[in-house]
């Protein structure tokens, strides 16, 4: 195994979630005024609503298809008596489906904001970068799936489960599981990852709010009181 393999895949996902946590809080904390996802609609409202639903679709079914299928222990699915290559199977028409919706959503959003001018003028570098690193990320791992055409048993899956759950239970040996896997799972793995490194620095921090919106479903009834 290289040391440029046990550093990407051993110890960069530490160093990618390190900046993730530590970042996002550092920006909630000094830049809540950044802390949003600047939306263009009040500029442009064309093609916003489709590219944006088809867009958040496709990336939040991925997040959830990947945390459940990575992380859930290989003994699970053994134990509910699915196979190998059957999970396989419904990962790469789930991870397909999930994958055309977020990138065509993608592309009209990235039309969207470059053929306006004033899009394209309130457009930043940053957001240039995002846009670019997600569309990339999304290809590759749409073309994983036809690399797993080929090979239906089920192993390279198991492969990528093991070293996310290495990483996850901090065992040392994780960068081992990819060490032999083709350089197209790799590339998305670390493109995937750098996602973690990026989203501190731009608009991405606006999905902890998404989430921390679910506690307002809690919240106590607001009292007006008349004068």
């Amino acid at each position: 195994m290289s040391y440029l393999n046990a550093f990407l895949y051993g110890i960069y996902p530490y160093i990618a979630l390190t900046i993730f946590l530590l970042g996002s809080l550092i920006r909630f904390e000094r830049e809540q005024y950044t802390w949003k996802s600047d939306s263009s609609q009040l500029l442009h409202r064309g093609q916003l609503r489709l590219g944006n639903i088809l867009f958040h679709l496709g990336i939040i079914g991925l997040f959830f298809g990947h945390l459940v299928g990575l992380l859930t222990p290989v003994a699970v699915w053994d134990a509910l008596g699915i196979s190998h290559s059957f999970k396989q199977g419904v990962a790469m028409t789930a991870g397909g489906l999930f994958g055309s919706l977020g990138l065509v959503g993608l592309l009209i959003l990235i039309h969207r904001r470059m053929s306006d001018p004033r899009l394209a003028a309130i457009t930043r570098t940053g957001d240039k970068l995002l846009l670019v690193w997600i569309l990339v990320t999304l290809c590759l791992g749409l073309a994983t799936i036809v690399e797993s055409a080929g090979h239906m048993d089920g192993h390279m899956m198991v492969l990528l489960m093991t070293w996310a759950q290495h990483i996850v239970t901090f065992k040392g040996d994780a960068a081992f599981f990819v060490s032999g896997a083709p350089w197209l799972f790799k590339a998305h793995l670390f493109m995937g990852m750098s996602l973690f490194v990026l989203f501190p620095f731009t608009r991405l921090v606006h999905v902890w709010s998404g989430f921390a919106s679910v506690t307002y479903l809690g919240r106590a009834w607001q009292l007006v009181r008349p004068r």
